[in-house]
């Protein structure tokens, strides 16, 4: 059995589906701050928090896991900066716990959710995983904290892993039947579907003064499901005897912001109203990442990186949302 830990939220319910389609038996632990209980549509449930170490322990103690896939972090970068605390305790401190109860019960497999945010502002584009570690918000710090704490008790308890550095997840699974749903938003794509649908006003574009084609920022955006299929793959590399290591997790192209609200209008048919503004501290003009490790090694390949099924497939579960 396959423990999913945050496996309520946006990415973690994707898995959640892949992991079951592919025969594995799954159960998802989550204390439901962020996630959705309607969410989690295949295995079994479990609330509970990795802060209380005894919720842990029951878990293990209960269900024959065999491997972990971990993705309870909270992911707002700018309040990671207002409240450091909230971060490095859960996001750290917690999966301290976690590892430490693996440990008891002998699990050595886990699959790790990390960030491209643990890269700082690029040097070199694309962003391969030899790009140097330095992340400027302390929501990228503690994604790397753990970064290297799973190196340490690699090297010391053979506790095997590996780490997906994401880029920008986006998109829906194409069935409808899960999508993305925060609050607050504040991925772009969604943004700018609110926009569409009328649930907002306007979208506003962050700068229009970059060194880019169009003046906006270009992102690398990977659709949801291709995401679940690396993990799945990640998983079956540790089942199958694979050393440690780390991935980074995008389709290697960007697209700038004016580009994803023109396929949207194309996608919507209906019109978006984009107000031009100031840009943001600490935003990099290009964030694109190298995708070629991650295809040699684990043998992925993204089936949905045009952009418009990224954004329909995020259409059909917004319009099936709203209903």
């Amino acid at each position: 059995m396959i423990l999913i830990v945050g496996g309520a939220g946006y990415i973690g319910a994707h898995i959640n589906k892949i992991l079951n389609k592919n025969g594995y038996e799954t159960l998802v632990f989550d204390n439901l701050s962020y996630g959705h209980e309607e969410f989690v549509k295949w295995g079994a449930f479990e609330n509970g928090d990795l802060g209380n170490i005894e919720d842990i322990r029951r878990i293990f103690r209960n269900y024959p896991i065999t491997a972990v896939l971990h993705f309870a972090a909270f992911t707002y970068v700018g309040e990671s900066v207002e409240d450091p605390q909230k971060y490095y305790r859960n996001n750290v401190c917690n999966t301290l716990n976690l590892l430490q109860v693996m440990l008891e019960f002998g699990i050595k497999r886990i699959v790790f959710s990390s960030t491209c945010a643990t890269y700082g502002n690029p040097v070199e584009i694309p962003i391969t995983e030899n790009h140097i570690q330095n992340p400027i918000n302390p929501y990228g710090r503690g994604k790397l904290m753990v970064e290297n704490i799973l190196s340490d008790y690699s090297e010391a308890y053979n506790l095997k892993y590996v780490s997906l550095r994401y880029f920008n997840a986006a998109g829906a699974d194409p069935d409808t039947e899960i999508g993305e749903e925060h609050n607050p938003e504040t991925h772009l794509i969604p943004l700018v579907l609110d926009a569409a649908s009328g649930k907002r006003k306007n979208i506003n574009i962050f700068g229009t003064d970059y060194s880019t084609e169009d003046g906006t920022c270009i992102r690398d955006y990977i659709h949801v499901t291709d995401l679940a299929d690396a993990h799945l793959k990640a998983l079956k590399y540790l089942e199958n005897g694979g050393s440690s290591d780390y991935f980074n997790l995008g389709n290697g192209s960007g697209f700038s912001v004016k580009e994803v609200i023109e396929e949207a209008k194309k996608i919507t048919g209906k019109e978006i109203v984009a107000v031009e503004t100031e840009r943001r501290a600490g935003d990099p003009p290009i964030l694109v990442g190298s995708s070629e490790k991650i295809r040699s090694v684990l043998n992925w390949e993204p089936k949905y990186s045009d952009l418009s099924v990224i954004i329909e497939t995020a259409w059909k579960w917004h319009e099936k949302n709203n209903d």
